[in-house]
């Protein structure tokens, strides 16, 4: 089965705003997030990519850009299933002003018993993501090969549910993964497991150095900023 490049986009407006997106229009890469993007085509040159799956969202749709016109002819689909969690009423508001939420301690510890006000629940977040996957698996498999491999870029939340998926980890556990802007993760399908290859893979170990994490250790929802 086929070996999945997972990228999350790069830095966008609301990131570095402090802002959950969601799926407000018109939220757009910042300076460094458009940067991110434009060093994605070198970061993924010694790859056969077969086809590439995109979120709608404007962010995605710009993080994958440099990438599609470095390799002309290039398949590029749109998959709303790998679009951002609907976080419904909490979109456009700020993470600081969230964190007082007492659903914000849900979040943190018990996602599968979240439901967002006027959004989805975690648990169909990665439902709708997971069964995407195996269908573009399925597809990429048929069209190019057992050994084909294909990328999809997608949002924070979206990226860790997929991994929990892959290594059979309970979606209450998921806030323990960290996926930072631009950064890659490979998870390689077969018939009987997948395999985890790379997790949250930026290239960039500064991003490793000691730094200011929240005093109560809460995750960062919808992935956040990255490094600084």
């Amino acid at each position: 089965m086929p070996t999945l490049i997972l990228v999350r986009h790069g830095r966008s407006t609301a990131n570095t705003d402090g802002v959950l997106a969601g799926w407000t229009p018109g939220v757009a890469l910042d300076e460094r997030g458009t940067a991110q993007a434009a060093a994605l085509p070198g970061r993924l040159a010694g790859l056969p990519i077969s086809e590439v799956v995109t979120s709608p969202l404007q962010r995605c749709q710009e993080t994958m850009r440099p990438l599609l016109e470095a390799r002309p002819g290039l398949s590029t689909h749109t998959d709303d299933r790998i679009g951002e969690c609907h976080y419904g009423d909490w979109s456009g508001r700020k993470l600081a002003e969230l964190a007082d939420e007492p659903l914000m301690q849900v979040v943190q510890s018990h996602p599968t018993a979240v439901q967002f006000p006027g959004g989805e629940s975690m648990r169909e977040m990665q439902h709708r993501a997971a069964e995407a996957v195996r269908e573009w698996n399925a597809r990429v498999e048929r069209d190019h090969g057992a050994d084909a491999v294909y990328v999809m870029c997608s949002h924070g939340d979206i990226i860790k549910s997929l991994v929990a998926d892959a290594l059979g980890l309970h979606l209450d556990l998921f806030q323990r993964i960290s996926v930072e802007p631009c950064s890659i993760t490979a998870i390689r399908y077969t018939r009987l497991r997948p395999f985890l290859v790379r997790l949250g893979d930026t290239g960039d170990f500064a991003s490793l150095a000691p730094r200011e994490e929240p005093p109560n250790g809460d995750a960062a929802v919808g992935g956040g900023a990255g490094a600084p």
